[in-house]
């Protein structure tokens, strides 16, 4: 046998030997094998998932985290949103906490001239009406504002026509508040006991207006 012969076996050989060493590695297609994935639904497979699905003109947080989804309040929210875009919900309840401080100290101090222009005229002439009386008896109101334990929507309305907006606030303040008489006796309230003061405002403004201001124009318990 020729060395050329034996050669071409050796290389024979050692090739079956491979193929064999292929299939027992990589297995071989048989059976209920399942058909290769097309490469279209490989590269989809391949993009990120995303655990929930964006709903077109879903639900708006800035509203329903503040009133009951469907509600007349949200409602009425939406539509302010409509005529004034630039409108937050959250933005003006962070105005109001400001407001109520201002408003209230102002009120308690007897110098309502100082946040008239954020009073409706029918709430300032309340206001100057209680001061008045208040100044005629000879007593005085030292008061501080120490924070507030609770601020919420409490409702909301809305006149498309007129394109009026209402917004009803509830407020729970703490404060100290003591109330001398002319000789500078205390006969009311503690300069140290904090008392608890609990209102609903409600501003107004116009929507798509230029003043940007709301105004208090109610008050109540």
């Amino acid at each position: 046998m020729s060395s050329s012969l034996i050669q071409l076996l050796v290389l024979a050989g050692i090739a079956v030997f491979l193929i064999l060493k292929l299939r027992s590695v990589l297995g071989s297609r048989e059976g209920f094998e399942k058909p290769p994935i097309p490469l279209d639904e490989v590269r989809a497979a391949a993009k990120p998932r995303r655990d929930f699905e964006v709903i077109e003109g879903g639900p708006d947080r800035d509203i329903i985290d503040h009133a009951p989804e469907g509600s007349d309040a949200a409602k009425a929210l939406g539509a302010m949103k409509l005529a004034e875009p630039g409108f937050n919900v959250s933005q003006f309840l962070s105005g109001a906490r400001g407001a109520y401080e201002m408003i209230l100290m102002a009120y308690e101090k007897g110098e309502v001239d100082k946040v008239r222009a954020f009073l409706s005229p029918e709430v300032a002439d309340t206001f100057d009406e209680a001061i008045r009386a208040r100044e005629a008896q000879g007593l005085t109101v030292e008061a501080n504002f120490v924070g507030l334990r609770e601020l919420a929507l409490h409702d909301a309305t809305f006149d498309r026509s007129s394109r009026e907006a209402e917004v009803s606030v509830r407020f729970v303040g703490e404060l100290t508040s003591v109330v001398k008489d002319a000789n500078g006796q205390i006969v009311e309230g503690s300069p140290t006991e904090i008392k608890r003061q609990r209102d609903v405002w409600t501003f107004a403004r116009t929507m798509g207006s230029d003043d940007p201001n709301w105004q208090l124009v109610a008050t109540g318990d």
